[in-house]
């Protein structure tokens, strides 16, 4: 039986109260945005220590099952908790592609035993996971992975490189795509899918370092590095078929993700309040009818956003074009983030240019910051370029 509207009005008060009295305080060092610049064992165990409480006091995986460490209840709960972490401002939950995509994959398409092995750690943040699916050499073309597994016996032998993961120096466990058969007269058909372990011989990681000057990207290493044969999920040649199931969840075209905020979300409202006091010839930047154009387009686009969300759940709304909304969010949310946080460093005028660290930069360098840190949300999941072709391709029907 569905909730009622009175049960989740108490459970909305319950969380927003919970939130405000645990909200961690100022640690006193630059803590991630987004899950993609967890950079050093500080700021590591500060959010695995946070996660952990989140997820112990039942606002995490509510409607995971119990017997994996969730609560068992509908999604409309944790809609809610997800809801209140972002208006109370509290910090990301990192382990998000745990979280976002490896756990709602084992979730549906794992067996019993891999749930049992891989979905509490994944909640409650004892097991950090990472992705190895972007190579060095293919750019955008995922089904060309060249990464080899060979089996050998009870176990498969791993060569090749893997780069863009994310928290790879940190992670325990990582989704993979390697090639297990280089002679599939498709490519696609030579791929096959890893739960792997990443504490073992012959894996190696090395953090990238960002224009932002942070790290939280590596790239990866495996030299003759052995892992479980029972590693696999599905059978040799499936590989493909469970990425795009993957990619389904990392995109956000389908439910089934964990909760918890992945990034420090900001609004237009945000923007405004923050450009109150800018001057430009004397006068409020606010008040230049230009600034206000771009502005109340900005408004526009994001709530259009907010209402395209809302609509995508209502059937008869979406009969046009089906599936229209998720499978473009990505698009349309990354770009529209960089967008808006380009145009709040711009309204700065000169003292756009400033950076964290510089004593006179508007919230210690945030906006700028923030700026760099949405390219990395463009181009993982797919570069805005590859969406707009799965635009074009899957809702609009163009060809090729």
């Amino acid at each position: 039986m569905s909730a009622s509207d009175k049960e989740l009005k108490d459970f909305r008060t319950e969380v927003s109260a919970w939130m405000k009295e645990n909200n961690p305080a100022n640690p006193g060092f630059l803590l991630p945005q987004t899950f993609m610049e967890v950079g050093d064992e500080r700021q590591l165990e500060f959010l695995r220590e946070w996660q952990h409480k989140i997820w112990s006091a039942g606002y995490l995986g509510m409607a995971w099952p119990k017997k994996y460490g969730g609560r068992g209840v509908e999604a409309n709960f944790q809609s809610i908790a997800d809801q209140e972490m972002r208006r109370n401002g509290v910090p990301i939950c990192f382990n998000v592609i745990g979280l976002g995509w490896a756990g709602p994959l084992i979730n549906e398409m794992g067996t019993e035993e891999e749930k049992a092995k891989y979905l509490k750690g994944i909640l409650n943040a004892e097991d950090v996971w990472c992705q190895g699916f972007s190579e060095p050499d293919h750019g955008s073309d995922l089904g060309n992975a060249q990464l080899r597994a060979v089996r050998d016996g009870d176990e498969y032998v791993l060569n090749g490189q893997k780069i863009w993961t994310t928290m790879g120096n940190f992670a325990k466990y990582m989704i993979m795509l390697a090639r297990t058969n280089p002679e599939a007269p498709r490519k696609y058909d030579g791929l096959s899918y890893f739960l792997s372990p990443m504490l073992v011989p012959g894996i190696e990681t090395r953090p990238i370092r960002k224009i932002t000057g942070e790290y939280g990207f590596t790239e990866t290493f495996f030299t003759d590095a052995r892992i479980p044969a029972d590693c696999i999920m599905g059978e040799e040649g499936q590989g493909w078929k469970i990425a795009m199931q993957t990619l389904q969840y990392e995109r956000g075209a389908e439910a089934g993700a964990a909760g918890g905020q992945s990034m420090v979300r900001v609004v237009v409202d945000d923007m405004i309040s923050e450009l109150r006091d800018v001057q430009r010839d004397g006068e409020p930047v606010l008040k230049d009818p230009v600034v206000r154009d771009q502005l109340v387009k900005a408004i526009m686009e994001e709530r259009a956003m907010m209402l395209g969300e809302r609509r995508s759940h209502i059937g008869p709304l979406t009969t046009d074009y089906p599936g229209s909304l998720p499978l473009s969010n990505k698009l349309r949310a990354t770009e529209m983030t960089r967008r808006m946080r380009q145009l709040a460093i711009n309204l700065q005028g000169a003292e756009g240019a400033l950076y964290v660290g510089d004593d006179e930069a508007r919230q210690g360098g945030f906006w700028q910051r923030a700026y760099f840190n949405s390219f990395s949300a463009t181009i993982g999941g797919g570069t805005s370029q590859v969406q707009a072709n799965i635009v074009a391709e899957h809702i609009l029907g163009l060809p090729k």
